[in-house]
């Protein structure tokens, strides 16, 4: 039996959630959208959360025995049987055991689009000898970060944009306060952005250096700047980074990221 949940639900807050909130933390912000589908059980041992046109996103209790797991997915699966889903979005396991029983039955393939590393930073690690200081964006800088956003997109997705297409985000991202630029000697030279926040997390995304700008530290520098300022308001900071991109795991563990668990992206084709 699946009930509606929002953001302020037990579920989110129970004792088992938690202990994988971090790989799940963009259920928060799912949860806090009004036009999402929000599903759990009435055990509290299942959450799915879907936004139109986006991944759904699923947990399953690390307590369920095997038999309750798989009668759950397939329950859920023949209730979603005629909504089209992107995708799903979850741990290995379960991202893997929703897919191919929602595949099966409708009729569709399914692949790992990525394999991404959650991390959290409870106390963090300023590097030492980076020129610069981080600062909030300003109008000034929009273009400056659909260049930088066009250039991050490319080098996550292998997707290839013009600058001009993200224009209306960078004016966007810079109006919420949330997007800091790294600046030395006038010139900004890497991107971090506060994607979200929940209760007890803050998610860091979009953190991009262009190439001629790299191997002086600024990115670490960026990212351990706005995770001093959100420890300091007692959030821990989160962040999402592409397992086969070795070179920025290395970035978030040198400023003081530990990585909590592993998230599939698996798409459905």
């Amino acid at each position: 039996m699946f009930v509606g949940f929002g953001p302020e639900d037990d579920v989110l807050h129970s004792r088992l959630f938690m202990q994988e909130e971090v790989e799940y933390n963009l259920i928060h912000l799912i949860a806090g959208n009004q036009e999402s589908m929000r599903l759990k059980t009435e055990e509290n041992d299942l959450i799915f959360a879907h936004a139109p046109g986006r991944n759904s996103w699923l947990w399953l209790s690390p307590e369920l025995e095997e038999e309750r797991r798989r009668s759950l997915v397939r329950e859920l699966t023949e209730m979603l049987a005629d909504r089209e889903l992107p995708g799903v979005t979850g741990t290995p396991g379960t991202g893997r055991l929703f897919a191919d029983a929602y595949s099966k039955l409708i009729g569709k393939s399914h692949h790992v689009r990525m394999m991404m590393e959650a991390y959290h930073c409870p106390q963090v690690q300023l590097p030492h000898g980076v020129s610069g200081k981080l600062q909030q964006a300003e109008p000034g800088d929009i273009p400056l970060i659909a260049r930088y956003l066009a250039g991050f997109v490319q080098e996550c997705f292998g997707t290839e944009s013009a600058p001009e297409d993200h224009l209306d985000y960078a004016g966007t991202v810079m109006e919420s306060g949330k997007l800091r630029l790294w600046i030395d000697k006038d010139q900004p030279v890497s991107m971090v952005n506060l994607a979200h926040q929940s209760a007890r997390h803050a998610r860091i995304n979009e953190v991009y250096t262009p190439r001629e700008f790299r191997k002086y530290g600024y990115a670490s520098a960026a990212v351990a700047a706005l995770c001093d300022e959100l420890l300091s308001k007692g959030v821990t900071p989160m962040l999402y980074a592409d397992a086969a991109n070795p070179d920025s795991n290395k970035v978030y563990q040198s400023v003081g990221f530990k990585r909590t668990g592993s998230i599939a992206d698996l798409r459905f084709q």
